[in-house]
């Protein structure tokens, strides 16, 4: 079992990073991630459970899986260090117009869980986010779902060296998704 510091040390990694993002300190960003990290997001898909009794489906490929994070599944977002950075260098160039005017982002991070299996030096987090973005004058858009975290400790300092997102929109409504999450 973790101790209240260690706890307490994860969600204030994770604020800080929220706080980054939400003040456009991207470079910053990128540096709470190691060089071989696995930055991942998709959606959810509407399909019947396999205890549904409100349709017959004769495919059963059609059902739902347990698991809506395998990665086998579409992913919005499959990025590694060299694409995340990539990204950011674009927003430097002036250049990138789906973020010219630049989005308003406000990251809410909730429900942070250090799952039981961690130890000291890898730990597994789960969490729930909301994604606030605004731009321009009139676009708003709410980003809503969970986040799947895997942080070790390098130097002293947390790093993320896995996140898999999953979406609990099925339908996008946004003109982009040039933030990040």
């Amino acid at each position: 079992m973790l101790d209240a510091e260690t706890i307490r040390s994860v969600e204030q990694f994770l604020y800080r990073e929220a706080r980054l993002l939400d003040e456009r300190r991207f470079h910053e960003w990128l540096g709470l991630f190691t060089d071989d990290v696995h930055y991942w997001m998709t959606a959810r898909t509407n399909r019947y459970p396999r205890s549904s009794k409100a349709i017959a489906i004769l495919d059963a490929d059609r059902y739902s899986r347990e698991d809506p994070e395998t990665a086998d599944d579409f992913g919005l977002f499959d990025e590694d260090i060299g694409t995340l950075r990539a990204r950011v260098a674009r927003l430097d160039t002036g250049m990138a117009w789906a973020e010219d005017p630049p989005s308003r982002t406000r990251h809410l991070i909730t429900n942070i869980e250090v799952a039981s299996e961690s130890c000291d030096a890898d730990l597994t987090i789960h969490c729930n986010f909301i994604v606030y973005r605004s731009r321009g004058e009139t676009e708003q858009d709410f980003y809503v779902g969970t986040r799947h975290d895997k942080l070790r400790r390098i130097g002293g300092e947390w790093r993320i060296f896995s996140r898999r997102m999953v979406l609990d929109q099925n339908v996008l409504t946004a003109k982009n998704l040039s933030i990040f999450f």
